[in-house]
């Protein structure tokens, strides 16, 4: 099996060979680990019209080649324009027009060495904190206007994922936080309301168009991994540590229909110690590898400050740990 026929077979829950699928949600780190400069977010927006589109080709170049060194199974492709919170501005997004050219560029770059993926949206998650008090007030007040605005969030993501199809990707993800490291936000009548019916019609629609569907959702959701599971969604990208998440247990309870991705903690990729990565990575595959679809990454982004030598202890520990053995074959 190539890399991308394995991360296909773990997202089809089918078994693979050889080692676990890697990918990134989010993988910020291109400077680092190419030693040239990719150009998101702020900076290629403030371009001009013949710069913007070399750095297209040059992201493209760095985007691959750092994604194939790697052993990437997948290359998360940059996001329409967001913020991480009112007055932060993120880093791995683009304008339209340019993420367009962009995946373009990337999936003649790739052929079929990588899997690409985009965000495509679709489910109502948790309230920024700017608008936490309105929303929370709102789920009581007004819940057919929550129920309207779920809606009207799936039929703008299913709009993206028919967008992102036609530029070449293979599959996409919703952001779309549901729970805080206490437990779902949502409560079980509002979660059946407003967002399980929501993330079943998402995944029918996103298997419609040929693409695999992913949610990524922070946070303690062992309480709902079972309408999860049974969602027809293809797989979990977070798996969040330090929320408790457990990823031995997710397996557990998913029982092979649902497709885990993530758990190596992202604030220990970013502070280290590198000895406590490659333990923590270590640990996972021996725990993991063959007992159900999983697919290794960071919990979370990849952010541009995380140190290239942290990022590749956990790489240390996959090359030599993540192969795939039978069930009850001993540790090596």
């Amino acid at each position: 099996m190539t890399n991308v026929e394995r991360m296909k077979a773990a997202l089809e829950h089918r078994p693979t060979d050889g080692p676990v699928p890697l990918w990134e949600i989010e993988f910020h780190a291109w400077d680092q680990a190419s030693g040239r400069h990719a150009v998101f977010g702020q900076e290629f927006a403030a371009l001009s019209p013949q710069e913007q589109e070399k750095a297209l080709h040059v992201n493209t170049e760095i985007m691959v080649s750092v994604s194939l060194e790697l052993g990437f199974s997948a290359l998360t492709c940059p996001a329409r324009r967001w913020k991480v919170a009112p007055d932060v501005p993120a880093y791995f997004w683009l304008p339209d027009d340019a993420r367009e050219k962009q995946a373009r560029l990337l999936r003649k770059a790739a052929g079929d060495r990588l899997l690409l993926v985009g965000n495509a949206g679709g489910v109502m998650g948790m309230p920024s904190a700017k608008d936490y008090v309105e929303f929370s007030y709102r789920l009581f007040d007004a819940p057919e206007k929550v129920e309207a605005a779920a809606w009207n969030n799936l039929e703008f993501g299913l709009k993206n994922a028919r967008f992102l199809r036609d530029q070449g990707m293979d599959a996409v993800f919703t952001a779309s936080d549901i729970a805080d490291n206490r437990g779902p936000f949502f409560n079980p009548e509002q979660l059946e309301r407003f967002i399980f019916p929501c993330l079943r019609q998402w995944a029918a629609e996103v298997k419609k168009l040929g693409l695999y569907s992913i949610i990524h959702t922070d946070g303690n959701v062992a309480p709902c991994l079972e309408q999860i599971a049974s969602s027809g969604v293809d797989a979990l990208q977070a798996v969040d540590p330090t929320a408790g998440m457990d990823m031995r247990r997710a397996q557990e309870a998913a029982r092979g229909r649902l497709c885990l991705c993530g758990n190596i903690d992202c604030g220990l990729l970013l502070t280290g110690p590198q000895e406590a990565i490659y333990e923590s990575t270590r640990k996972l595959l021996a725990e993991c590898a063959g007992a159900g679809p999983l697919v290794l990454g960071a919990s979370n982004a990849v952010v541009p400050e995380t140190p290239i030598a942290n990022y590749r202890a956990m790489l240390r520990a996959w090359r030599e740990h993540a192969a795939v053995r039978p069930k009850g074959a001993p540790e090596p």
